[in-house]
């Protein structure tokens, strides 16, 4: 609770023993239904090219980069990703297949503050819309709550409607707009910030954990019951 000082000013709450997040590293996470495995161009690179190929530049129009148009430029693109150490980059791999469907990571990580954003998400069509794309949400908030960080942040343009919905679906908390944040392919981008920490994270695990259930999908993968129906 806040409380006042010894100069009578209200201050905010005391962190016990805070001595910041345990290093997030580049191991495996394990699910259901898909597993994230740190990125790498040999292994990932024919796999992803393959995905997004089934998509065209509309899937682009709110990221950095652009679709890759060979297995060549898509190990290159990887590779970027792979030698950033301000990334902790993963291949989503779908377990019915073995092959990697998408790319997401840990970024603007400060680990002495506890806070860390889940960006750079590039789903390919065959994860947009799927258990697959929740479920690899739910293991980066898992790990990282894991790890002692306090807070876990997304951001989107805020022209990517669909974006900021699916966090907002997931239990992401909108705080606001970054007003000119970036200029990203010639254009002014307002940055949406949305987040959750650590105190709401057991009810939204609970959540996620819930709809995530084999029983909520039948034979043909569908949902059973939408998330938002087992929250509270």
């Amino acid at each position: 609770m806040p409380e006042i000082n010894q100069h009578g000013q209200t201050v905010n709450d005391i962190v016990p023993d805070w001595k910041g997040a345990r290093v997030l590293t580049r191991t495996p996470l394990f699910g259901q239904y898909c597993r994230l495995e740190p990125l790498d161009a040999d292994r990932h690179a024919a796999d992803l090219f393959e995905a997004y190929a089934l998509g065209d530049d509309s899937d682009w129009t709110w990221l950095a980069s652009t679709q890759p148009m060979s297995v060549e430029a898509t190990a290159h693109w990887i590779v970027a990703k792979v030698m950033d150490d301000e990334l902790v980059p993963f291949a989503v791999i779908d377990l019915r297949t073995e092959r990697a469907v998408g790319l997401v990571s840990y970024m603007a990580n400060e680990r002495l503050l506890g806070s860390v954003e889940i960006g750079h998400v590039t789903w390919s069509r065959k994860m947009k819309g799927s258990r697959i794309g929740t479920e690899t949400v739910w293991l980066l908030l898992k790990n990282a709550f894991e790890h002692g960080y306090r807070r876990l942040e997304w951001k989107c343009d805020s022209m990517n409607v669909a974006s900021r919905r699916a966090a907002e679906r997931l239990g992401f908390v909108w705080e606001g707009r970054l007003r000119q944040k970036l200029v990203r392919k010639g254009r002014n981008r307002d940055s949406d910030m949305l987040s959750i920490i650590d105190g709401e994270w057991p009810q939204r695990d609970a959540e996620l954990r819930a709809w995530l259930a084999a029983e909520n999908f039948d034979d043909e993968g569908r949902q059973i019951k939408r998330l938002e129906a087992f929250r509270l």
